[in-house]
């Protein structure tokens, strides 16, 4: 096998697989609110003849429900009253790639469009490509890597669902953290992955076992930030799919029990438009960039206001545990992984790695977040403060968001939060900004559209009677 895996498919390849017969089936997706792969399966025929010149529409509900797929009230882009009309998929043809896990099929992932071809804008990738832009203006291009841990269980996803997820056998009984003989009891199920991801044109680096039972993870190389979030999103997708067919499953979830939770730790750094290092400064005492610094200052600042986009869901915060290796204080150390915010590595290699969010995020939502946080930092010339030495668990300093409503509070309420997800560029005096209103009305659709999502979450939350609740209440209460 070669290390470099093959690249991305172009049409006129995919022509040839077509005329083959190798290929019968595209996969036409987007990556909806809840970090999950939407759309449809096109004759691959009909994708070459018709949907490839314009794309293909769809119900946009996909971005106005729950995680069960209910309507749901609260979303101004989508409702009864506006009948649940079509946006459009239009195809990336960039990401067009072998999808070998499936038989015949290849993927393609998708921006959205009104009928019109204006932007939706609330889309999660079109809300990441938005800060990508203004990275550009300033003259950066963003690169980064996302980290995701999963837990594999014995059980296959019908046998979960049926004994309502509990008493699941995991497929290692004891930690397992970096440990081979560990590791190659489930080698079947991570080979399997790591090749497919591999053929499917993704950069694999290596597998380890983590702490939880049963517990994993399968690292790949950085890329552009979008880029990034595109191959995150295919591998989530495709490693539950390749257990399921393996006759186990897989879960992502944030914190599946009272162990170790499965975090989504995210490397990110700049380089210039030419690919010129801006973050290492060879002449500073510690080697680093007032750039970088300022970057890492803003990270940090609006940590807080972004944790919505960092941990999206009510179990998303039940993993911020004091001696978890998830962070509780909103500080920044030195590969210290008591810190939300991790500076690691030197010259090209120097990066911030941040540690909220865990393996439920949406790629493109926290991306966006901290990219649009560093690049606010840059133009405030934010200082950063010293780095916290020691247990940031005990640590006197901010604290992480503990719940999904003060997490919505914050995000609501946040001014920066529109300044920063409505700008498109660099927000500098005498700037050119590309209309004012046109930032402030596409910030106030977002934050009211994720708003509206962490509502529903807490309705459905506050009117659920948990197992605890039974256990503690049914006959002592």
């Amino acid at each position: 096998m070669s290390d470099v895996p093959p690249p991305p498919l172009s049409v006129e390849e995919l022509r040839r697989l077509v005329a083959s017969g190798s290929v019968d089936t595209v996969l036409v997706v987007f990556t909806d609110m809840q970090g999950r792969l939407q759309g449809k399966r096109v004759h691959a025929q009909f994708f070459l003849d018709d949907t490839l010149g314009h794309g293909t529409e769809g119900c946009n509900y996909l971005l106005a429900v729950d995680v069960d797929m209910n309507t749901v009230d609260g979303y101004s882009m989508s409702s009864w009253d506006t009948g649940y009309g079509d946006f459009v998929f239009r195809p990336d043809l960039s990401t067009l790639r072998p999808a070998p896990w499936l038989p015949g099929t290849v993927m393609v992932q998708c921006d959205l469009t009104w009928l019109d071809g204006s932007d939706v804008v609330q889309s999660p990738r079109q809300i990441l490509l938005r800060q990508v832009k203004r990275a550009e203006a300033m003259g950066f291009v963003a690169l980064a890597g996302t980290e995701l841990e999963f837990m594999v269980f014995d059980d296959s996803y019908e046998q979960a669902w049926d004994k309502g997820y509990r008493d699941l056998t995991p497929s290692n009984r004891y930690n397992v953290d970096y440990s081979i003989i560990g590791t190659t009891r489930v080698e079947p199920l991570l080979r399997d992955i790591r090749n497919m991801m591999h053929r499917a044109g993704l950069v694999v680096e290596s597998a380890k076992g983590e702490c939880n039972y049963g517990q994993h993870e399968i690292a790949f190389k950085y890329a552009e930030v979008v880029t990034t979030a595109d191959r995150h999103t295919v591998y989530k997708t495709a490693a539950k799919e390749i257990a399921a067919n393996h006759g186990k499953a897989l879960t992502f979830m944030s914190k599946v029990n009272e162990r170790e939770g499965n975090s989504c730790h995210i490397h990110m750094s700049l380089r210039g438009l030419d690919g010129s290092i801006v973050f290492a400064d060879p002449a500073s005492p510690d080697g680093r960039s007032d750039l970088f610094k300022s970057f890492v200052a803003g990270v940090m600042a609006f940590l807080p206001d972004f944790s919505l986009l960092y941990a999206p869901n009510i179990n998303s915060y039940k993993r911020f545990q004091p001696g978890s290796f998830a962070p509780t204080a909103v500080a920044w150390g030195e590969d210290n992984r008591t810190c939300a915010l991790r500076v690691v590595g030197k010259g090209p290699a120097l990066r911030v790695e941040n540690r909220v969010p865990g393996g439920d995020v949406n790629p493109y939502l926290a991306l966006a977040a901290m990219l649009g946080s560093g690049l606010q930092g840059i133009e405030q010339d934010m200082q950063l403060e010293p780095a916290l030495v020691g247990n940031g668990y005990v640590a006197e300093r901010t604290r992480v968001a503990t719940t999904l409503r003060a997490a919505r509070d914050a995000f609501t309420q946040s001014p920066v939060v529109k300044t920063i997800l409505g700008a498109s560029g660099p927000r500098t005096p005498g700037a050119e900004l590309g209309g004012v209103a046109e930032e402030l009305r596409v910030a106030e659709e977002v934050v009211r559209h994720y708003t509206n999502m962490a509502d529903v979450e807490l309705r459905a939350y506050d009117a659920a009677v948990t197992d605890w609740e039974l256990v503690r209440g049914f006959e002592r209460l």
